[in-house]
């Protein structure tokens, strides 16, 4: 195992962390949208008030993570066939606690002096977020063992009671010197492989080995077929990575990615928008829509919809069924350059650039080195690649497999 898991503290890696934006469980929808457009991994930490009266521990306060897509089900289960105002007044009404779903082990308080590989031993159990405390000042070295150990949780030593006396890192390697109001930051997971994607020397050669021989391929995925209704893909969504693929099935019975449904997606967009496509077009069609490169404008011959439905364009004339303008500008993605794609009700339209932007999945191959993977999820700010072999869609590798991957004693043969 790499020395630097061993030397390295988890309080190294909260320099200059912005403070913990706590949102609160009573915090409305429209509250929870911007804390999470300022938040990394499409999600932010839902936290219980403090009870006036009492001190409860920040632990038992933890509600678990919320995302976009959590909200878009929501909306758009509650209003689907509503007018902009309608959910956007709906989500000025409706509360985080009517969306979140409880998730505590997502979340940990650990103290800055916890040994990293400590920290990786924990998001390999299932912590997405640590907290931090960053108002006190860190004094002493690392444990030299695990405070894991035969499987069960230790408690970190005790602290001094008095800050300013001497205390020796022997006896008491971790110590606090606190201030009357403690602040906090979040370390994600990205945070994590940020950090590990500067020390790739240090980790070699696990980086340069295929993700395949590291066994990073994760083949428990969610999918869609591109016909299905979008809404179904909230239905199927896993808890991590929050993705589902949006396929087309072969007679063989694979299945070849064209898009998909995801948190980072969808992370800074015009929820009210989206949640009306996620609730009135099929997935391909919702996945094209939410083209950034793509598609400007992708118009939508949609029966039977009022014309409140429409964005404000020309009048509809009687009998005649309006047009609703769908696209990425209007869930809040911009672009540059506009190639425009026109989908019928019945069936989609095939062109060669129909998948592009958002609207194509980040993928990489088999034999991909787990530095490149690294480096894509970076880049994209990403949860999760997918994994093809040739067109034919094999597994998908999030940030548990990353961290898996990486922490590995040694990396296997590739003979």
């Amino acid at each position: 195992m790499s020395m630097l898991f061993i030397h390295h503290v988890i309080g190294d890696l909260t320099v200059g962390k912005p403070d913990l934006m706590e949102l609160y469980d009573s915090d409305t929808l429209e509250v929870a949208a911007r804390v999470i457009a300022a938040s990394p991994e499409a999600s932010t930490v839902v936290l219980r008030r403090s009870p006036e009266s009492g001190v409860v521990a920040r632990d038992d306060r933890f509600v678990g993570l919320i995302n976009p897509l959590e909200i878009l089900g929501f909306l758009a289960r509650n209003c689907p066939g509503g007018d902009h105002l309608q959910r956007e007044n709906l989500m000025k009404v409706a509360t985080v606690k009517q969306v979140v779903v409880p998730d505590q082990g997502s979340l940990r308080e650990i103290d800055p002096g916890t040994r990293l590989i400590d920290a990786l031993d924990m998001m390999k159990q299932g912590v997405k977020r640590l907290i931090v405390r960053k108002s006190g000042s860190w004094r002493g070295f690392s444990k030299r063992f695990s405070v894991i150990y035969n499987g069960k949780w230790l408690k970190n030593n005790a602290t001094s009671s008095n800050p300013t006396t001497p205390t020796s890192t022997s006896s008491t390697p971790r110590s606090f010197a606190t201030t009357s109001e403690d602040k906090f930051c979040s370390l994600s997971r990205e945070d994590i492989v940020r950090f590990l994607i500067g020390c790739l020397g240090a980790l070699a050669p696990i980086p340069l080995t295929s993700i395949s021989s590291l066994g990073a391929i994760s083949t428990n995925f969610a999918f869609v077929e591109g016909s299905s209704p979008a809404l179904e893909a909230v239905t199927r969504m896993p808890l991590d990575p929050c993705a589902v693929a949006v396929v087309e099935m072969a007679p063989d019975g694979t299945q070849k990615i064209i898009g998909d449904i995801s948190a980072y997606k969808l992370w800074k967009c015009d929820y009210s928008s989206a949640a009306w496509a996620l609730a009135n077009l099929s997935a391909a069609q919702f996945v094209i829509g939410s083209d950034e490169n793509g598609s400007g404008e992708i118009h939508v011959s949609i029966p039977d919809i009022t014309p409140s439905v429409d964005d404000g364009g020309p009048s509809v004339a009687p009998g005649v069924s309006p047009k609703k303008r769908f696209s990425s500008r209007s869930i809040g993605f911009f672009n540059n350059r506009v190639d425009s794609i026109n989908i019928g009700t019945a069936s989609l339209t095939r062109g060669r650039s129909m998948y592009r932007g958002r609207s194509a999945p980040l993928t990489c191959k088999r034999d991909s080195s787990l530095a490149a993977v690294m480096a894509q999820v970076l880049s994209h700010r990403a949860t999760h690649v997918w994994v093809t072999d040739g067109d034919t869609l094999v597994g998908i590798v999030g940030y548990v497999e990353i961290i898996d991957a990486v922490t590995k004693s040694a990396a296997p043969s590739t003979s």
